[in-house]
């Protein structure tokens, strides 16, 4: 099995890379086994449909990556030592998750030991990270600066991480520490001008990937988009909603473009 696809630009390309990194549904036949069955088909915790909300993404010359694994084998946006990337009580879901974020087990045994998560890691985890550097290496050595602009989606409230309900959107940026400030700017402009409600770094402020990728001084830029499943997503969270997607699609076409500007300028 592929752990991740990739699409290539159909216009002109241009210095912005995508990744979604939870949005697969598969498990290697390897470690299949050890899940219920009723819990995989298809597994809750996933970023449906990311990668079709984006279908226009390939014609403004954006390059994407998207991974085919659930985050339930190795979840790409943790720290591959399991160190939290929050401290403020949340349940925060491990590199390989023993639960969902309502606690419900996943597996029907003991879940994989040290040396099962190391052979995830150097198996499905790596191998994602050093492919999207490379290709934004490749970009970069093209146009100078890069962004990597990093797609996710949640359940509007999840208890066991706040007690309040999510924004539409939350941009994370590691505190200001991931990209230049215009590229933040860019979005601030967009959503906040927008019928959506939108918050910067809070109660999201970007996973392993926005942090670990996002190194300005390098012109080496990341964001992350957080999104409430429902602004996109049907009832059952599972399948685009065609009705809620036609103006958020302008939506996010525009930024998408805005930021490609300000990238090629920078």
């Amino acid at each position: 099995m592929d752990i991740y696809n990739i699409q290539l630009p159909k216009g002109k390309r241009v210095p912005v890379l995508i990744s979604s990194p939870h949005s697969g549904i598969g498990f290697p036949d390897e470690v299949k086994a050890g899940y219920w069955p009723e819990m995989i088909n298809p597994p809750c915790d996933t970023d449906f449909e990311m990668p079709e909300l984006y279908n226009f993404a390939s014609e403004l010359g954006i390059t994407m990556i998207s991974a085919n694994l659930s985050r339930w084998v190795i979840d790409l946006n943790r720290d591959p030592e399991s160190a939290p990337l929050y401290n403020d009580g949340r349940l925060i879901t491990g590199l390989c998750s023993m639960t969902t974020f309502e606690g419900e087990h996943i597996y029907r045994n003991e879940g994989p030991d040290d040396q099962e998560v190391q052979r995830r890691l150097e198996t499905y985890y790596w191998p994602y990270y050093q492919k999207v550097q490379e290709l934004l290496d490749d970009l970069k050595a093209e146009f100078g600066h890069v962004l990597l602009y990093d797609l996710h989606s949640i359940t509007r409230q999840v208890d066991a991480i706040s007690k309040d309900p999510f924004p539409d959107f939350v941009m994370g940026t590691a505190d200001g520490s991931s990209c230049d400030e215009r590229l933040t700017k860019v979005m601030i402009d967009n959503f906040e001008n927008s019928e959506y409600q939108f918050q910067l770094n809070h109660p999201f402020k970007g996973g392993h990937i926005t942090r670990y990728f996002g190194k300005p001084e390098k012109h080496q830029h990341a964001i992350q988009l957080e999104r409430s499943k429902d602004i996109y997503l049907d009832s059952e969270e599972r399948h685009l909603d065609q009705e809620k997607i036609k103006s958020l699609r302008t939506l996010l076409k525009k930024n998408l473009e805005d930021l490609i500007k300000v990238t090629l300028s920078l």
